[in-house]
């Protein structure tokens, strides 16, 4: 007791060891969830089969994995790095004497976190997070930044005020002017969430930036850090899950003349639709949404074209001066490509007609040499891609 002080707690010790080693064994676990998630993805692509797993995992590139694994997931980081940064602050600003880094993961890792790391994760959420959740990104920001002010200049009111009150009012202001359309909008077509996601999180920053009392702080940061690391890795797996990993193709193959029409086959050819495993120089393999595994020979094979992903279907009809909420900032601004005017009927599952479309693969509409070809039985279909 002399060597610990007159102010140590009894038992600080094993508190602080056991906060070591929890930081020790998060660590550990923290790079095995990537591969778990991607062990995960092809047991659910082959249907639980393990015979279709291991083929899988076989043919299947660790860098294709790893793309999309950090295409689907890439807005998690900003909002585990903001999350463990207003938390902690807030609990290093309402308890300062229950801050304590040797005994809290959530306060060594405020700690250990440089302000340049949390600056990247705002740029990197206003590039990647949808229109809807921008405002809870400016909430967040500002009581990270009114939160720090207070900490670091305790002793200057006239910076604490416009850090903690003056910024957040004003932006809060500015934010209300720019989205007050959108959420008249929201709320005459119904969109209860989407009107609470874009007027709530403004003017909710000014009361984040203050300290809480002291004896909620602690029981409060504790379970919502512990709420979100629960949370997190079903949310991820979920979402994870349906990322699409191998390319989607339909393989317009010739009638097998092992198997003739009169024992059951096919007369005329048929198109397999389904995804891309590996092709040799003798087959084609392929797995479909079933789970099922084709082999196709090379010989068989009569064309061959790429389809577009299933799109998802807008859900919220709200736009912020032409801006749809369900777009983020990189999809806005970056030009994609254009939807195809024409729908391939190979990626309905369906044989293509006589001379609906070009021989040239490259083609992406047909040419009529004069008006008189383009007659109502040779229009091709067209299709409409929701945004």
């Amino acid at each position: 007791m002399g060597d610990a002080g007159p102010g140590a707690p009894i038992g600080g010790g094993d508190r602080s060891l056991t906060a070591r080693q929890a930081q020790q064994w998060l660590l550990t676990l923290l790079p095995t969830f990537p591969v778990l998630l991607l062990v995960l993805r092809l047991w659910h692509l082959s249907r639980q089969d393990l015979s279709t797993m291991l083929l899988l995992v076989q043919y299947v590139s660790p860098l294709g994995l790893l793309t999309a694994l950090l295409i689907t997931l890439v807005w998690v980081l900003p909002l585990a790095v903001l999350l463990a940064g207003l938390l902690g602050r807030l609990l290093w600003s309402s308890a300062p004497d229950r801050f304590d880094p040797e005994r809290s993961l959530l306060a060594r890792t405020t700690v250990r976190t440089p302000g340049w790391v949390i600056t990247s994760a705002v740029l990197l959420a206003a590039l990647t997070w949808q229109l809807r959740f921008l405002p809870a990104l400016l909430m967040m920001s500002l009581a990270v930044l009114g939160l720090h002010t207070r900490r670091r200049h305790p002793d200057d009111p006239a910076r604490t005020r416009l850090a903690c009150v003056a910024l957040p009012l004003l932006a809060a202001w500015l934010a209300y002017a720019w989205l007050l359309p959108a959420i008249a909008d929201a709320v005459r077509s119904g969109e209860a969430v989407t009107a609470l996601l874009l007027a709530v999180p403004p003017g909710l920053a000014v009361f984040l930036t203050g300290p809480l009392p002291r004896r909620v702080a602690p029981p409060l940061t504790r379970w919502a850090s512990l709420s979100v690391a629960l949370t997190f890795p079903l949310l991820l797996g979920t979402i994870f899950l349906r990322a699409p990993i191998l390319p989607k193709v339909a393989v317009e193959v010739d009638a097998d003349p092992a198997t003739p029409a009169a024992a059951g086959g096919p007369a005329t050819g048929s198109v397999l639709l389904g995804r891309v495993i590996t092709v040799n120089d003798r087959m084609t393999t392929l797995i479909d949404d079933r789970g099922m595994v084709q082999f196709v020979s090379n010989e068989r094979v009569h064309s061959q074209t790429l389809c577009p992903e299933t799109t998802q279907v807008p859900y919220s009809v709200v736009r912020v001066h032409g801006w749809p909420v369900e777009e983020t900032a990189l999809e806005w601004l970056i030009p994609r490509r254009p939807p195809s005017t024409l729908a391939d009927p190979r990626c309905a599952g369906r044989l293509r007609d006589v001379g609906e479309w070009p021989a040239d693969e490259s083609a992406e509409t047909p040419t009529p040499t004069r008006d008189s070809d383009m007659t109502p039985s040779k229009i091709p279909p067209t299709t409409v891609t929701p945004r």
